[in-house]
């Protein structure tokens, strides 16, 4: 029997209405509809009825029922829609070994606050824990990878609520869980969290209300480049 048969039919990548919705995009249009509401366009009733319907959507597609309506939205365009950030990194973007190595055998190990982030780190978890927060770290690439081992153990990992995340590992009598996560800006930092935890956890998820600040102070550069250009100076 092949067991590395492909399957024949592959399934698409999704459309953008099809793409989940992120708390960001909520928001955005429970905006749109508060703007309404004291504009006269919605009644109170409607508008309760719409943000509810707001907080319960689980894609883009079902996000901009809502307001397809209302002026905002055509004069908006339709909502944003971002190309999901690959599931495995570059070839070649990646070194062979770490750049750093966080280890705890029989203790803890932690890696937080302001540090730089290289493009591999390694965590090892046996009969331990790990902890490694990039909710603070300075990212000088835009594709890192957390190699992390769990046995008997546990690596909990946090990055900022504005990058991309993505789970490439597995668990055997254990638990594997990323919270994957995409990110709408193009330059923003992608965290592959790949490896194994056997008898033990791997948990990578984001730490809301921390973001990579330096991505917005490159976006707001490019604002600013543009507005120069379209002014003569």
């Amino acid at each position: 029997m092949d067991l590395q048969k492909q399957d024949p039919h592959p399934q698409a990548a999704p459309a953008g209405s099809e793409l989940r919705a992120s708390d960001a995009e909520r928001d955005r249009i429970a905006d749109i509809l508060h703007d309404a509401l004291a504009e006269g366009r919605l009644t109170a009733d409607e508008h309760a009825e719409r943000v509810e319907g707001v907080l319960r959507a689980k894609t883009v597609g079902e996000l901009e029922v809502f307001i397809r309506d209302l002026p905002a939205a055509h004069r908006l365009g339709p909502g944003p829609i971002h190309t999901p950030a690959p599931r495995r990194p570059t070839a070649g973007a990646i070194p062979i070994d770490p750049d750093d190595n966080v280890v705890a055998v029989f203790s803890s190990a932690v890696r937080k606050g302001r540090w730089r982030a290289g493009r591999r780190i390694h965590a090892y978890a046996i009969f331990g824990s790990v902890e490694i927060d990039l909710s603070e770290a300075l990212f000088d690439h835009q594709q890192v990878v957390v190699k992390s081992f769990a046995v008997f153990g546990a690596v909990e990992i946090r990055v900022p609520e504005n990058v991309s995340l993505r789970g490439m590992g597995g668990g055997v009598l254990g638990s594997f869980e990323v919270a994957t996560l995409d990110s709408g800006e193009p330059e923003a930092p992608i965290v592959y969290v790949d490896g194994w935890a056997v008898l033990g956890s791997v948990e990578a998820r984001p730490r809301r209300g921390k973001v990579v600040a330096d991505i917005l102070d490159r976006v707001q550069r490019k604002v600013d480049k543009g507005l120069r250009k379209h002014l003569g100076h």
